[in-house]
């Protein structure tokens, strides 16, 4: 009764209003991952049965898949031809990218047909063209400045450094271009209007910004190289495809041979997404307001989500 009084007393506070019934969340259940992931395990393990009944001697490819001259010569040999040739590819790439954004049409001209030839044409056989220079110049005459002959100077590695670099730089001309098309005109024109130089602004201003939009599809050139390398064995270059496949002959275990340098390529190819993923990551910073999650952080957050949270 006395609390009743001072509730309708004038002047007194408000009263204070009654607790709320704590909520129970109760997570929502994806059936859908689990039937998904039931179905690509079901399926993981019939490629693994019918793999099991082949007449594929398993033991040959672990022996052989550290075998020193897998490792020494034909990892080795991948890895430095496809370095080399992608490295050839983005120098070449910039360098006709800005002749083909260039007002001059001689040097525009030169550009485009650069582009149209090498990318028009299929590596494998631009390969071969240059391996078989010599039966069109069997001498290299440079004038007073150089003289060889062909078969001196076009050795395997040079053929494969040449075909992969000229052929590769015609794609990296265009992912560039497109790059540096990207970067907004009016930084160019402010620069200019700081009297910074058209190659001061180039090289320090759009070049930098571009870097976005170029590292992604660069990256996956790179990939691909590693894999397009393994043409170069026609041309007589020792490679990583070119080594298990010697090795594969004298042995009489060519598939197993085969699924050696399958394994190697697939190492090599996840070794440097995980380069590539940390290098875009690096460039995203400034135009992202939160930067993708690292491999890491991704497999923990995929952990959280299997664990129910515990409900009150």
């Amino acid at each position: 009764m006395t609390d009743e009084i001072a509730k309708a007393a004038p002047g007194a506070g408000p009263a204070a209003p009654a607790p709320y019934e704590a909520i129970r969340a109760i997570p929502v259940r994806h059936y859908g991952r689990w039937v998904s992931a039931v179905v690509v395990v079901v399926l993981l393990a019939w490629l693994g049965y019918a793999f099991s009944q082949g007449d594929i001697i398993w033991k040959t490819v672990g022996d052989k898949l550290f075998d020193p001259t897998v490792l020494k010569t034909g990892l080795v040999h991948t890895v430095v031809i496809s370095i080399t040739s992608m490295a050839l590819g983005l120098v070449l790439g910039v360098l006709f990218a800005v002749m083909r954004l260039s007002k001059n049409p001689v040097t525009g001209g030169v550009a485009w047909l650069y582009i149209w030839f090498f990318r028009g044409t299929p590596v494998y056989v631009q390969l071969l063209m240059w391996f078989n220079l010599s039966l069109i110049f069997p001498i290299i005459n440079l004038g007073p400045i150089y003289k060889n002959n062909t078969v001196d100077v076009m050795t395997p590695f040079v053929v494969a450094l040449l075909g992969l670099g000229l052929n590769e730089g015609a794609y990296m001309a265009e992912i560039v271009r497109a790059g540096i098309q990207s970067v907004d005109e009016g930084q160019t024109e402010a620069a200019h209007a700081l009297g910074m130089t058209s190659s001061r602004t180039m090289r320090r201003i759009v070049l930098p910004q571009a870097m976005r939009v170029i590292i992604p599809p660069t990256g996956n050139e790179f990939i691909n190289m590693l894999k397009t390398s393994s043409l170069v064995s026609v041309v007589q270059y020792t490679e990583l495809l070119r080594t298990t496949s010697d090795i594969g002959n004298s042995a009489s275990a060519i598939m197993e041979m085969y699924f050696v340098a399958s394994i190697w390529y697939l190492v090599l190819t996840s070794v440097f997404s995980v380069g590539q993923y940390y290098l875009e990551r690096r460039f995203a910073r400034g135009s992202l307001r939160s930067l993708p999650l690292t491999p890491w952080q991704k497999v923990k957050a995929n952990l959280s989500t299997l664990r129910r949270p515990k409900v009150a």
